[in-house]
């Protein structure tokens, strides 16, 4: 068995992983594969599914032309093995015994039925890590539900976020519209190889392996952003806006953030600019610095007119239509070529180009930093363009090849070294770890006596140490009121009577002006089980203590602008100096390294950038949806957890720390990728679909009205059983013989019809019941739940337990989304070591410059005194 280590090595490099996946799994084997790991996908005779999904090269369907294949199978070795047959069952059993981890997607009987189920197969291999992804779990009421990218979206609450602004009367006259691009399966990938990763650090202590089992609908119903809090918290309900952040309904007739957040404005060739401003107080971009910008060109109307300087002039909804008009006429006034954008960023405003996918591959900053690589794929005779790293970090390369594996390419190598491999190295022997920590559920944290000084704000980089303190790892969040992160000034704020009233309450809370910084929801769920503590580090005095506490930690993380360590006199270098072998994790919106490094981004700039909001919406001539919240600052933290524990593991292999520069925009360029092989190949650029499938054919496949006040129901018919299916349920039995309608091909050229018949069919049934009768029957379908669906009422999610209830010192006891992978053997607890929600300003000062740096209490108070802390 030839084994394809990159000859400097990288992060997994020895680990071996056998994946037997469709798209619910290949994203997650793409990561790991990309991380250095050999894997190797098992396919059944005639080749995966997945080979099936377009487009293809030169529009020529072949299973070894599939662009989706592709992508998702970057790097990646493939054999085919009939598991139906005893032979073949034998070699994936000898296969199974020399991999460090197995990845399955199948039914969840399907490897038990032929003798293959991880119970079995631990018993000669105790250190086997099983990674299972299903897609809504293996037990509960909806256990056998039949799912789908566009239904996991749907039930996950994604979709309800995402469309286009109502009608001035306040009616949605378009539904709402699916991001674009199997993003269920990326967010829950992420998730899981991440795990995966925490579970091969505790087997390198412990010799320890486990199963660990992700559903799809608790991963994507984790992912929306400030939707649930507001709900939680709040009882306030969202509204979608077109490419901006959904909001509480409660906000939209006053001056409240949907008011405050302008949208994309439109270029005279008919392209988009994002002139992005904030929602969240203290960062967004007032009158006079847009005043500036629209200056140079003599588009300034009144915007530097001293009377907007005036807090209560600025905060008038008046005010704020009228420098979007402003904008918008500026914008208007250019083609999209003459980068506007880039004004608004030398201003300091986080302004973004609405690029098409496809248009970042020639981008310098990105070829620089490997996104976009050079791939050479000879049976077609070209080399094509694909997406590359996930994050820069110096002699720490992701794979930049080989291509997509041929269908069965690799059995005859892989079964001729069976006998040649070693089995898989489980690190210490089981029983030889030190004396575990056990988290409430009395089971051993996983990453318990791993310290990480947390630097990081806002969701995009604070969302990710939650992921590693979930694991029993203490992580410090550093932070001090002259920048205090902003998400503690987010939504979700604490009522006024606390949870009693939120209780009681029968509609939207609105709560009182408040002065402390310890009330916001949201903030405290993104920083769940976390200590807390104050620094100035602006004060030189300071950042001597923060070094104190880097000598001792394990990793360094932080989202500041980059460039902010170098000039605080804390770059990785110096970093090294004082902990050899620490591990520095940064997180930006473009990245430090790079001709980008200034920029300023968050997640809507990122999304822009990416292409990720071009890809998501109706056909042109509506303009593109984007994504209804900062979908990349989830996923940046997802991405920068998968970094800190790759570089963990690596640690754990080689003894050495190392430094990586992971960016928002580049989570997104990760997720685009089908998009940008299509143009490279097939030299098409991106067109939106709205919530149509073109690449795995199915008709209908939309979202469609419901009885109710802004209710919508996903429905899919993949197959002829599932169509006929359809029309039995909705009682119109006369569709099966509409001509326009027979077969799958007809309704696929006739979709508008077809998409009408099903709208007025599906307006008179209530959506939960409907959904019920298609699932019944066996059609893909999902209620477009809102948070309050499946806060309230979503019966699997309650039966996975998705929402624990955790304490906070200022909030009181309030529910926090759990990590959703669990693990038998190491389960984790999003309240952490110190079992609770999020920490109070500078809750842990006395615990950590008292016990952990030795200083008296009479120096911490002199210190508070002097500003430093």
């Amino acid at each position: 068995m030839t084994e394809r280590d990159f000859e400097t090595g990288s992060f997994l490099t020895g680990v071996r992983v056998v994946e037997i996946a469709d798209e619910l799994g290949e994203y997650c084997g793409k990561v790991l594969a990309g991380l250095g790991a050999d894997v190797i996908k098992v396919e059944p005779l005639g080749g995966e599914r997945t080979r099936r999904i377009g487009p293809f090269a030169d529009d020529r369907p072949d299973p070894n032309r599939s662009l989706h294949f592709w992508h998702y199978n970057f790097g990646k070795r493939a054999m085919v093995l009939d598991l139906e047959s005893p032979e073949g069952r034998e070699q994936f059993s000898r296969l199974v015994r020399i991999a460090d981890v197995l990845l399955d997607t199948r039914h969840r009987d399907y490897l038990r039925d032929r003798g293959l189920g991880y119970e079995k197969l631990r018993r000669t291999h105790p250190g086997l890590v099983y990674a299972r992804i299903s897609p809504f779990g293996d037990a509960g009421p909806w256990a056998d539900y039949v799912g789908s990218d566009l239904i996991h979206l749907a039930l996950g609450g994604v979709v309800m976020n995402c469309g286009y602004d109502p009608d001035p009367t306040g009616t949605y006259d378009t539904p709402p519209v699916a991001p674009q691009m199997w993003h269920s399966y990326h967010i829950t990938g992420e998730i899981m190889a991440a795990q995966i990763m925490v579970a091969l650090c505790y087997r390198l202590e412990t010799g320890v392996g486990q199963a660990l089992s992700s559903a799809v609908h608790e991963a994507v119903s984790k992912n929306t952003e400030t939707d649930l809090p507001d709900w939680i918290y709040n009882r306030t309900p969202h509204r979608r806006l077109t490419c901006r952040h959904s909001f509480g309904q409660r906000e939209e007739s006053g001056t409240g953030a949907a008011a405050t957040t302008p949208g994309i404005s439109r270029t005279k060739d008919g392209r988009w600019v994002l002139p992005y401003r904030t929602y969240l107080p203290g960062f967004g971009s007032g009158a006079a610095a847009i005043g500036r910008v629209l200056a140079s060109h003599g588009m300034e109307g009144d915007l530097l007119d001293e009377k907007y300087d005036d807090p209560a002039v600025a905060a008038r909804t008046e005010t704020t239509l009228h420098i979007n008009a402003a904008v918008d006429r500026f914008v208007a006034g250019f083609t999209f070529g003459k980068d506007l954008w880039q004004e608004g960023q030398a201003a300091g405003m986080p302004w973004a180009p609405v690029r098409r996918p496809e248009e970042n591959a020639a981008d310098e900053h990105w070829r620089d930093r490997g996104a976009f690589i050079d791939v050479e794929h000879p049976e077609i005779g070209r080399t094509v363009t694909e997406i590359g790293a996930k994050w820069y970090s110096p002699g720490l390369p992701w794979r930049d090849g080989p291509r997509a594996p041929l269908l069965d390419e690799h059995t005859a190598e892989v079964l001729a070294g069976l006998d040649t491999v070693s089995p898989a190295t489980t690190g210490k022997p089981a029983g030889t770890a030190p004396e575990p920590v056990l988290s409430k559920h009395g089971k051993p944290f996983a990453l318990a006596g791993v310290r990480v000084i947390d630097l990081s704000w806002f969701l995009a980089s604070a969302g990710a140490g939650r992921f590693l303190a979930a694991h029993g790892a203490e992580v410090i969040k550093v932070e001090h009121r002259s920048r205090l992160d902003g998400m503690r000034l987010g939504l979700g704020m604490l009522p006024d009577g606390g949870r009693a009233e939120r209780d009681r309450a029968q509609a939207p809370i609105a709560p009182s002006p408040t002065t402390s910084v310890n009330r916001s929801g949201a903030f405290m769920e993104i920083n769940a089980g976390k200590r807390g503590i104050s620094l100035n580090l602006k004060d030189p005095r300071a950042r001597e203590l923060l070094k104190e506490l880097i000598k001792d930690a394990d990793m360094v993380v932080e989202g500041f602008s980059p460039g902010t360590m170098e000039r605080m006199g804390l770059g990785y270098e110096e970093l090294r100096k004082l902990n050899p072998a620490i591990i520095y994790v940064q997180q930006s919106g473009m990245g430090q390294h790079g001709r980008y490094q200034r920029l300023r981004a968050f997640g809507p700039t990122a999304q822009a950038m990416s292409g990720i909001s071009d890809m998501s919406g109706l056909p042109e001539p509506y303009a593109p949806a984007g994504i209804g919240y900062s979908y990349l600052d989830w996923f940046g933290a997802y991405q920068m957890a998968t970094a800190m524990i790759a570089a963990l593991h690596r640690k754990r292999t080689t003894g050495e720390g190392c430094w990586i520069d992971s960016s928002q925009v580049e989570c997104g360029l990760y997720l685009t990728g089908t998009a940008v092989l299509d143009h490279s190949v097939n030299g098409r650029s991106w067109s939106r679909y709205g919530n149509q499938s073109p690449y795995l054919p199915a008709a209908p496949h939309g979202v469609y009205p419901a009885a109710g006040d802004d209710r919508w129901i996903a429905i899919a018919a993949f197959d002829q059983e599932q169509w006929l299916a359809l029309t039995r349920v909705l009682r119109v039995p006369e569709w099966a013989a509409d001509p326009k309608l027979i077969t799958v091909a007809d309704r696929l050229a006739h979709q508008d019809h077809l998409d009408a018949l099903l709208a007025t069919a599906t307006a008179k049934w209530e959506p939960f019941q409907l959904m019920e009768e298609l699932q019944a029957a066996r059609v893909p379908a999902g209620v477009c739940q809102t948070a309050q669906d499946r806060y309230e009422t979503d019966p699997q999610l309650a039966h996975l337990n998705w929402l624990v209830e955790v304490e906070q010192a200022e909030l009181g006891r309030w529910p926090v989304k759990e990590v959703p992978v669990r693990f038998s053997e190491t389960p984790t607890y999003i309240g952490g070591l110190l079992d609770r929600s999020g920490p109070d300003y500078g809750q842990d000062n006395a615990q950590v410059y008292g016990e952990l740096l030795g200083l008296s209490p009479d120096e911490i108070e002199d210190l508070s005194r002097k500003g430093v802390i």
